[in-house]
C-alpha cells in the first residue's frame, strides 16, 4: 500500500461524505457514519482528532475500500507530487 497522506479525523469524515455516508451519531471524539446500500447498512466510525495515526488512517482506509472502490479511494488518501494538491482532488470531486 503506498503512502498514506496525515489527515485530521473532519478531512475523513468529509471524504466519506462525498461517498453518500452520512453522519448518524457522536459520542465523545467518535462519529459514526452510515450508508444504506442495495447490501444492506454499512458503518464506518472515525476519530475526530486533529491528525489521525497512520495506522488507524489505515484501518479506516481498509474499512472503508470494503464500501467503496480503492481505485476511488487512492488519489484522495495516498500522498501525491505536490503540497495541497489532495484538497484541490477533493475539492473538484465535490463540485
Amino acid at each position: 500500500m503506498p503512502k498514506l497522506r496525515r489527515l485530521s479525523g473532519d478531512d475523513v469524515v468529509a471524504i466519506l461524505t462525498r461517498f453518500s455516508f452520512e453522519v448518524h451519531s457522536q459520542r465523545g471524539s467518535h462519529v459514526k457514519l452510515r450508508r444504506a446500500g442495495p447490501a444492506g447498512t454499512q458503518t464506518l466510525t472515525i476519530p475526530r482528532h486533529r491528525e489521525l495515526d497512520p495506522g488507524t488512517l489505515r484501518a479506516i482506509f481498509r474499512q472503508a475500500s470494503r464500501f467503496i472502490p480503492e481505485t476511488e479511494l487512492y488519489p484522495i488518501f495516498t500522498l501525491s507530487d505536490g503540497p495541497g494538491r489532495w484538497v484541490c482532488q477533493l475539492w473538484a470531486t465535490m463540485a
